[in-house]
């Protein structure tokens, strides 16, 4: 039975192999990669995969001289190297693999302040306090692993928004074709193409935490980013946009926060208030609306979504003002009556936060601080483009 339950494992491994694009005509090899990576997720005295290949790296060479002598152990060590580059995911075979989520510090860096944010924006939903650390250390392990998880995703997608700013398709039938013709790219695309929010997802299912709601909004995540691809793709392209599509991704947006608010139910063994996740939602849209316009420049520059430059695409330059200000009308309405409901006290702790916010953030427009400011519109992208290049030293 033993035997059998190892043979699964490999058979499981070598198919992972393949998926990501390894394989080979004779098995010899695969199974060799299949065992060596079994090995590597074994428990020894609790050190992690990352700890275990800079053991080897540091090591291999005296281990390949005691075992080959001379010449052949420094052949071994020739072939062998194990590396790591900053602008891939280091050991990315080993974060596929279908028990092992791993994020790296620069993921961590990049989502502490959202985390931040989070805590001290949504905690006084769950009768929290934001400002004792035992509210925030009793739940921060899944909290900060989620959030450095999406953002170590949110840094692949950008990778591949850089191919759609060359007009390189991302999805259907010229899937393949890309990973050929994009050999040093292949994995980062194959584990963002092929559900890369899996390996996060065992991880919360293992600790009774991964709800229906999480497993939706996670996926909401992947229909914001290939969104955002197509419509980034589309305005660098001079192509037509589907307002549809831009009203989409605004509202997606803030997956990250609904996957963390829910996740924070779930680890209290609360029930979700859905009046809290309603008004919360409609709050998260505007604030992404302020975000957008306050980056619009730099969002130009680096063709990232924002929705005044779709907006500008869509209606045109004169027009998208007018029509982005009745929609942030449409929503503040719907904000001031949600905010009464929530009760005297709450609404006042969320306002005061939001002030803060505001402040912190330095930006001067946005709810629930008085008028909002819609920069001047940039009419011709590719021209600013250029202007900004030129200047920069």
């Amino acid at each position: 039975m033993e035997g059998l339950e190892k043979l699964e494992k490999v058979q499981k491994a070598i198919h992972l192999l393949r998926s990501i694009g390894i394989s080979d005509a004779d098995p010899a090899p695969l199974r060799f990669l299949a065992d060596f990576a079994l090995l590597l997720l074994e428990n020894y005295g609790g050190l992690d995969v990352t700890s275990k290949c800079q053991l080897i790296s540091e090591n291999l060479s005296k281990i390949s001289a005691a075992l080959s002598g001379g010449e052949g152990g420094r052949q071994i060590e020739n072939a062998v190297r194990f590396y790591h580059d900053d602008k891939t995911n280091q050991c990315s075979l080993l974060s596929a693999y279908d028990d092992v989520a791993m994020i790296g510090l620069d993921a961590m860096k990049r989502s502490n302040s959202s985390l931040e944010d989070f805590c001290r924006s949504y905690f006084m939903f769950h009768a929290m306090e934001a400002n004792e650390p035992q509210s925030i250390f009793k739940y921060l392990p899944f909290l900060s692993f989620t959030e450095s998880y999406i953002y170590q995703l949110d840094g692949l997608n950008e990778k591949l928004l850089l191919l759609s700013n060359h007009e390189v398709p991302i999805t259907g039938t010229d899937f393949e074709e890309l990973c050929q013709n994009l050999d040093g790219e292949k994995s980062i695309i194959r584990r963002f193409h092929k559900e890369p929010f899996r390996p996060l997802c065992l991880v919360l299912e293992r600790h009774k935490l991964l709800t229906k709601r999480i497993n939706e909004e996670l996926r909401c995540g992947e229909e914001y980013w290939a969104l955002e691809r197509k419509l980034c793709g589309a305005l660098v392209s001079n192509k037509k946009i589907c307002i549809e599509d831009v009203t989409r991704a605004i509202h997606l947006k803030s997956f990250d926060y609904r996957v963390l608010n829910l996740l924070l139910y779930q680890l209290r063994g609360a029930m979700v208030n859905e009046a809290h996740m309603e008004f919360l939602s409609v709050s998260e849209l505007l604030v992404e609306i302020s975000d957008d316009l306050f980056d619009y420049e730099d969002d130009v520059a680096e063709n990232n979504f924002n929705i005044l430059r779709m907006y500008v695409r869509y209606y045109g330059a004169s027009a998208a003002p007018i029509k982005l200000a009745k929609f942030v009308t449409e929503v503040e309405e719907k904000y001031d009556q949600l905010l009464k409901a929530l009760g005297s006290e709450l609404c006042m702790k969320y306002q005061k936060r939001c002030e803060e916010a505001t402040k912190e953030g330095g930006k001067t427009c946005g709810p629930p601080l008085g008028t909002w400011h819609i920069p001047p519109v940039i009419e011709d992208e590719a021209r600013y483009r250029t202007a900004i290049s030129t200047c920069t030293p």
